[in-house]
């Protein structure tokens, strides 16, 4: 039987792998890494095939237990760590330590010509340490409107980020998780390639709220900022130098660049099309509306 191991397991895209994984990889053992498996049962339904695992992206003395008899590691950047030398080269060696081959690493799209990001470091480091992987490189989340700026929304109806009328690229994590689970599920198929998983829809954070503003009834706006204000300003409300750096890099780097290319691999793999921008919105909708935090 297969082992795999997911990180970020009770993060959104974690929960969206393990759904689609348990329901075509019947014959394969699901193992959920988290630092806390109580409250991850908590969290994450009772699939058949699912255990848990304790690990810890920042302790090492958890990676030799979570690692041991797994046949593929699913890995992914949690947000706030962007020392790449000091997390993610341990975790690799002690991965490799204990017989793990294959690695597919959730990136994102254009981290070739993006250097300065930790993906890109991420994913040297895979390569040069000699293991089988795939890159799966998404574009920008559309869950990213119910999750990090969820809060400015819900308190100002507003989305303040450095990325004038950049477009970006909008894929739903639904469509993430799955195509993940069938690259997973054919590894050897699909190994040693990088995917770029896209939506149809290039838009800037105008065009989105003005659609959010449609479809909610709720006047949203957008506020754009320079990059240096903004970086102080996730400071200013808690964040680590990493992550408002990263998260400054990336919506501020788009305005540099050309409009996101938009990429067939998600319907050459699965046969299917990744859902709407519009049909994202409608099926949030209530979360955007809230207009106090829970």
């Amino acid at each position: 039987m297969k082992r795999i191991l997911i990180s970020g397991a009770t993060g959104n895209i974690g929960e969206e792998v393990i759904y689609y994984l348990s329901e075509t990889c019947n014959e394969s053992e699901i193992i959920a890494a988290v630092r806390n498996i109580e409250n991850a049962k908590k969290i994450l339904p009772n699939h058949g095939n699912l255990s848990f695992t304790g690990f810890d992206f920042e302790d090492e003395s958890s990676f030799n237990t979570a690692f041991k008899n797994i046949d593929v590691l699913f890995l992914l950047r949690p947000p706030h760590i962007s020392q790449v030398d000091k997390y993610f080269k341990p975790l690799l060696v002690a991965a490799k330590k204990n017989g793990i081959t294959k690695v597919i690493f959730l990136s994102v799209q254009g981290v070739e010509k993006s250097k300065v990001i930790p993906h890109h470091k991420i994913e040297h480091l895979i390569v040069q340490m000699g293991f089988k992987y795939i890159f799966v490189r998404p574009s920008y989340f559309m869950q990213n409107l119910t999750t990090t700026l969820l809060p400015e929304i819900l308190k100002n109806q507003s989305i303040t980020l450095p990325a004038g009328q950049a477009k970006f690229n909008w894929i739903d994590v639904k469509n993430i998780g799955e195509v993940t689970a069938i690259l997973i599920k054919s590894f050897d198929k699909y190994q040693n390639r990088a995917y770029e998983i896209t939506g149809t829809e290039n838009r800037s954070f105008q065009e989105v709220t003005d659609l959010m503003s449609q479809i909610t009834g709720v006047n949203i706006s957008f506020k754009n900022i320079n990059p240096l204000s903004f970086f102080f300003k996730k400071k200013k409300e808690g964040a680590s130098n990493g992550f408002a750096l990263v998260i400054t890099i990336l919506h501020f780097l788009p305005r540099l660049q050309k409009e996101p290319r938009i990429s067939d691999d998600f319907s050459v793999i699965t046969g299917k099309k990744t859902n709407k921008l519009k049909e994202f919105i409608e099926r949030e909708k209530e979360k955007i509306t809230k207009h106090k935090l829970q």
